[in-house]
């Protein structure tokens, strides 16, 4: 009788701490590198009569490299997602993304749909909006070329993005 009791008490606890991880939304929306370079386009060809020398540096544009649009695996999801690269940096960008939370969520780049070769960009900072994720210097992202989703405890692929 005791068993059954710990084992009720192990299974609701289990339950609620995934049903209320899972119910808990972080929205966040941070700039765009895109759209800092198509304002900077807007300022230069109102000034392009005016300027007589420009030095090079300042031309950095951001560079939308490849994108991809998000798929259910375990669990259903919306939004884009894009590599871009601007001023020598590259970064995974979410766009009208919206997923359900779960426990311990991290976004890796990954070579398959597995958690055996991937690069880690970190925990999942927001499950609603528009997110950017900094690529480490040196990633190669045509090998490392899936966004993933990836539930660390259960070691479950929540969803995942190809980037072409």
């Amino acid at each position: 009788m005791k068993v059954w009791i710990i084992i009720v008490l192990l299974v609701l606890g289990i339950g609620s701490y995934v049903y209320f991880t899972a119910n808990n939304n972080v929205v966040l929306e941070e700039d765009s590198p895109l759209v800092n370079s198509n304002e900077f386009d807007a300022a230069m060809e109102d000034m392009k009569d005016k300027v007589v020398e420009m030095d090079e540096n300042i031309n950095n544009k951001a560079n939308l490299i490849a994108e991809g649009d998000f798929r259910e695996k375990a669990h259903h999801v919306e939004g884009k997602a894009l590599l871009i690269e601007n001023e020598g940096k590259k970064i995974v960008r979410f766009e009208n993304f919206d997923t359900l939370n779960g426990p311990a969520l991290y976004i890796y780049l990954s070579s398959d749909l597995g958690d055996g070769d991937f690069v880690d960009l970190g925990p999942i900072k927001a499950t609603k909006g528009n997110i950017n994720y900094e690529v480490p210097e040196g990633v190669d992202t045509e090998k490392y070329n899936k966004v993933l989703i990836w539930c660390r405890p259960f070691s479950v692929l929540f969803s995942y993005a190809e980037l072409k």
